[in-house]
């Protein structure tokens, strides 16, 4: 391989840097590699490539589950979803953190997306947590952290990404992604309650809740927390695909917010239908244009050298995941998620099996790395989303985010050095 081979790579960073969106820069670097490096091959196979990468079945579990999301959210099971939280958490040190950090863990099992979560709490908890005293830049960031835990708990849409390009179980990924988002939320939780002693938060309820009451709030929140139990008993026993798992999620979210609830109106369908098509043309132009570049990727052999250094280089499996984590947590401050699993996955699964790393428990540890750089500077897409949102500086979210970053970076370790943790489940169920 040349230098030559190397330019649409070098063209993509420079197209970072200067802040051109992702998929445009992936889309440029490809067309760059085939109009003006690689003339042999035919122009038209970019074109090809994206069109073809759409035609796959199991990508629809990405629509699907996305508009299942909004649904809930003009359901008002969100809302219940908070309630039942608050109750749960509410009596701890810093108790709207709290509430924050569970809600997010809860709606895992719902919107699957970490941007999504990210908006919907900055509306909906960071003026509360404002007006109960609490500094804006530590609420926000708090959303923004709290946002990693919704896509590694299924139904992740970056667990699906993973399983489709690496060719693993879509139901492995879900069952080894609930005790790390479990893990995420606890560790996260024990960072606010330190955090929040320190600054004197106060709890928002004075009491405990009582079991009567709690039972009362599950009551109204079941139908909720029915969901992520459902679709893996389904994909478990065969019930349904992933992909039409999301589907039934979707039926299932109007169902309950139309009959259960009765909050959701024939005069949403026109938003929700806007939110969910411009939430989903977001993603899926990201995936055209990474599979174009993919394509670029495989033809100049980046993926096989890379690969054949790598085993060179390093043989034992624990450090190979460190050197992984460094890797991807740097490449996730230029990649959003999404993009950098299909892009990423190609490159380093091969040689992961070959030194012996279960690819389900690789896809955790890939999953967890990639989210936690949506919630850093520089082009963290949760941090973007929260600070628009709410209107915080971006220096003033750096300067609260720190403690939240080694927490997570902390549980990022303990999921790459224990891999039983991603992988008890999927063993005991699968």
């Amino acid at each position: 391989m040349t230098l030559l081979s190397f330019s649409p790579v070098i063209l993509l960073f420079s197209l970072f840097a200067l802040r051109v969106p992702i998929a445009v820069s992936l889309l440029m670097a490809t067309a760059f590699y085939f109009g003006m490096v690689n003339t042999f091959m035919p122009k038209e196979t970019m074109i090809q490539t994206m069109v073809a990468s759409m035609e796959s079945f199991p990508y629809l579990a990405i629509p699907f589950f996305t508009c299942a999301g909004v649904v809930f959210n003009y359901a008002g099971i969100t809302q219940r979803l908070m309630n039942l939280a608050s109750l749960l958490f509410g009596h701890l040190r810093g108790g709207m953190a709290q509430v924050n950090v569970a809600l997010s863990a809860m709606m895992g099992g719902l919107s699957g997306s970490a941007n999504a979560d990210a908006a919907m709490q900055t509306k909906m908890i960071v003026p509360e947590m404002v007006r109960l005293g609490y500094d804006k830049a530590f609420s926000t960031v708090v959303t923004a952290a709290s946002s990693c835990i919704t896509p590694i708990i299924p139904p992740g849409i970056i667990l699906i990404l993973y399983a489709l390009v690496a060719d693993v179980s879509v139901a492995s990924m879900f069952m080894a992604g609930f005790l790390p988002g479990l893990l995420l939320c606890v560790v996260l939780m024990v960072t606010v309650a330190i955090i929040s002693r320190r600054r004197g938060y106060a709890p928002s309820h004075e009491r405990r809740a009582s079991l009567r009451e709690i039972a009362t709030q599950l009551g109204k929140s079941i139908w909720a927390l029915f969901l992520p139990f459902g679709i893996i008993m389904g994909l478990r026993f065969g019930v349904f695909t992933p992909t039409e798992a999301g589907a039934v999620a979707v039926v299932y979210a109007i169902f309950v917010g139309a009959v259960i609830y009765r909050e959701l109106k024939w005069r949403h369908v026109g938003a929700i239908i806007e939110e969910s098509v411009v939430a989903t043309a977001g993603v899926m132009f990201i995936i055209c244009a990474a599979n174009a570049f993919s394509t670029y990727l495989t033809w100049e052999g980046i993926p096989q050298a890379f690969s054949d250094f790598l085993l060179v280089s390093i043989h034992d499996p624990i450090i190979f995941l460190l050197v992984v984590n460094v890797l991807l947590l740097f490449i996730g401050f230029f990649f959003e998620g999404g993009s950098a699993i299909i892009l990423m996955t190609p490159l380093l699964l091969p040689v992961a099996t070959q030194i012996g790393i279960d690819p389900v428990h690789f896809g955790i540890v890939m999953a967890v790395n990639l989210t936690i750089a949506g919630f850093t500077p520089p082009v963290g897409t949760m941090m973007f989303i929260t600070i628009s949102i709410a209107k915080v500086r971006l220096e003033d979210y750096v300067r609260h985010a720190w403690p939240f970053f080694i927490a997570l970076v902390a549980a990022l370790l303990l999921l790459t050095m224990i891999p039983t943790i991603s992988m008890l489940l999927p063993r005991v169920f699968l």
